[in-house]
Parts: C-alpha cells; sequence; structure tokens
C-alpha cells in the first residue's frame, strides 16, 4: 500500500516513537500497572494509592492511554489485557526484568543511538565502553542492573534444555555470574567455574559470595581470547560474550573454548543474535544500532557469521533457537 505523502504524518511518528517506552519504563517504575490490577481507578485514587501528586502523575496516565497500556471510561483508568498479564510484578508472566525494560539497558540503547552520526562521522564509538579500564566500584555498579537479565537468562536456558547428565560448566566471559548462579541454583548436580578477565573477575567473586555459593562456583581470571585456557567441562555458555568481540577474536575465543570442552559437550552461545537478512528481529536491528556506539566491533552478528565460526572451530550440529526472553541461543557439539 502507497504512503500518502501529503504530510509528514509517518516522520513525526518516528520522531515519537521512544515516547511511548519511557512512559511505560515510569509506569512500571511507580506501580501504575501494579496499582491497577484488580479494578478501574480515578487519577486522584491511584495517585493516593502511589503516594505521589495527582497533577504530577495525570500527563503520564494520558501519555498511557495513547501508549494503549491503559484505557479511560468516564474518569476511570484500567490496565489493558496485555498491560494486566506482562506488567504486574510478581506474576508469573511478568516481564519487567526483560531486558528492553531494564532501565540501564534503555538509557543506553537510546543514549548511544543519539550519538549514531557521531560515531559513523569519526570511524569510533562515541562512548567507548571498555571493561578492562573500569573500577571494581563501577563494574559493580553497571553489573547490578545487568545481573537480574542474566539470572532469568540462566533460569530460562535450564528450562529449556536438559543439563541432568551433566556435572561441569565454564560461563566464559560470566562477569558477575548470573547465568553461573541461576543454573546452580536449580541444578545441585553442577558445579560452575566462571572465566573472565583480571579487571571483573574480584566482581564476580563478590557477586558468587552475595548468593551464598562459593563452594559451588569457581572463578577464575584468564582471557578467552589470548588463551589459553586449562581445564575440562561438560558444557560451555557464552552469553554477551561473543557480541563484543571483533570478527578474528570470535574465532579465536570459540577455539580456546572448544579445547575445554569434553569430547561429546556442548557449547551454548546466548545473547544477540541477527537473522541473514540483516534486517531482523528487529530488537536486533536497533541492538546493533545502539551497541555500535560503545563497543568498536559490528555486533550482533549474523546466525551465518556464528556457524562459519564454529564450524572453523572445530564443532558440528549447530542449531539456532530462541529464549522465552527473546535471547537467541546456537548450540553446538565438540564431537566425540
Amino acid at each position: 500500500m502507497t504512503r500518502d505523502v501529503s504530510s509528514p504524518n509517518y516522520i513525526k511518528k518516528i520522531a515519537s516513537a521512544a515516547y511511548p517506552a519511557l512512559a511505560m519504563l515510569a509506569g512500571v517504575d511507580l506501580g501504575v500497572f501494579a496499582a491497577l490490577k484488580n479494578k478501574p481507578m480515578k487519577a486522584k485514587d491511584i495517585a493516593t494509592t502511589l503516594r505521589v501528586k495527582q497533577d504530577k502523575l495525570e500527563p503520564l496516565l494520558y501519555a498511557l492511554v495513547t501508549a494503549e497500556l491503559l484505557r479511560l471510561n468516564d474518569n476511570l483508568f484500567s490496565n489493558t489485557r496485555e498491560a494486566n498479564q506482562f506488567l504486574i510484578p510478581n506474576a508469573s508472566s511478568y516481564i519487567g526484568t526483560h531486558p528492553f525494560l531494564n532501565p540501564l539497558i534503555m538509557w543506553w540503547g537510546y543514549y548511544g543511538a543519539l550519538k549514531t552520526a557521531d560515531t559513523i562521522r569519526t570511524g569510533s564509538p562515541a562512548l567507548k565502553y571498555d571493561f578492562a579500564s573500569k573500577s571494581e566500584e563501577e563494574l559493580k555498579q553497571d553489573f547490578q542492573h545487568t545481573q537480574p537479565i542474566a539470572v532469568r537468562a540462566g533460569r530460562e536456558l535450564v528450562d529449556k534444555f536438559d543439563f541432568s547428565s551433566y556435572q561441569t560448566v565454564v560461563d566464559v566471559g560470566g562477569g558477575p555470574g548470573g547465568l553461573s548462579i541461576a543454573i546452580t541454583e536449580l541444578l545441585p548436580n553442577i558445579k560452575a567455574t566462571i572465566i573472565d578477565i583480571a579487571s571483573v573477575t574480584p566482581v564476580s567473586r563478590w557477586f558468587v559470595e552475595q548468593a551464598g555459593l562459593s563452594d559451588r562456583i569457581q572463578v577464575v581470571t584468564a582471557d578467552a581470547v589470548t588463551g589459553p585456557l586449562t581445564g575440562q567441562y561438560d558444557f560451555a555458555i557464552l552469553r554477551a560474550f561473543i557480541q563484543v568481540l571483533s570478527p578474528v577474536d570470535a574465532l579465536q575465543s570459540l577455539k580456546n573454548v572448544y579445547s575445554i570442552i569434553k569430547p561429546g559437550g556442548k557449547l551454548y552461545i546466548v545473547g544477540h543474535i541477527l537473522d541473514d537478512t540483516y534486517i531482523s528481529p528487529l530488537e536486533e536491528v536497533w541492538h546493533k544500532l545502539g551497541s555500535f556506539n560503545y563497543y568498536e566491533v559490528p555486533s550482533p552478528y549474523t546466525e551465518k557469521e556464528h556457524r562459519e565460526w564454529l564450524l572453523k572451530a572445530g564443532f558440528t550440529q549447530i542449531e539456532r533457537s530462541f529464549l522465552p526472553n527473546d535471547d537467541g541461543v546456537i548450540v553446538a557439539q565438540k564431537p566425540f
């Protein structure tokens, strides 16, 4: 269908597209959807429930109506069916911990996208993020925001895949250890090892200690790209790791990880993965536009690129799927 171009309505729609997302984030943060869980309410009653000023809350409520997350009938606000199902904390279907509802991730994405022209113009990330140069306190603060996402991914991995025959897992580039924490909490048969660089592992140990899992999770300082890596593990997980490496380093890291997986063991790559068309999934396209303002690499990479690296590293039986949180998963096996 041909779009009417007599006015710039579509351009204005794109220009204002961030506002519904930010309004949704504010609504989740304030507890608007939870307050409306059981019955419609007037603005003054919602404000009283949330202990905020009515005149400050009302603009958000009307914005959420235009975003089609709230309904308004006879001065009574109510949740839409979708908001009622997915935006109320403690519900089994709550998605408030989804990466794209995480305040830090949203801020990184939107703020990063504002720097896109600068990054393209200069050829370097305008907001370059370097794990190696961050202080322990800075990393701890950043990981506090992303840890719930990693823990959720670990739980979803356990739900989706059968790890019952495994005893050891290596979490490469594991950062704060969210995956290892989730897996060891759910599977008492498994012990985990987190591998990361020297600037990160003190923070990894802190998170593991806070979870009370120091006896089940070992933290090792090593560079998965330069190697060598030691030990032998039943399976390996790389989450949000390949995605911050150059293509050359991605291949080298997979070769190093291959060397520490037992014959017949599997590798799980979790995170942002593009289709080979480069234009889907849509959220990965937007993630790429934001992330290249922080990292030198052209990530997310495509499924085809992952497959080529894995085959060169020696892996076989490569399959791609998705977790409920929409993270991509590529599973590959080391031959017996």
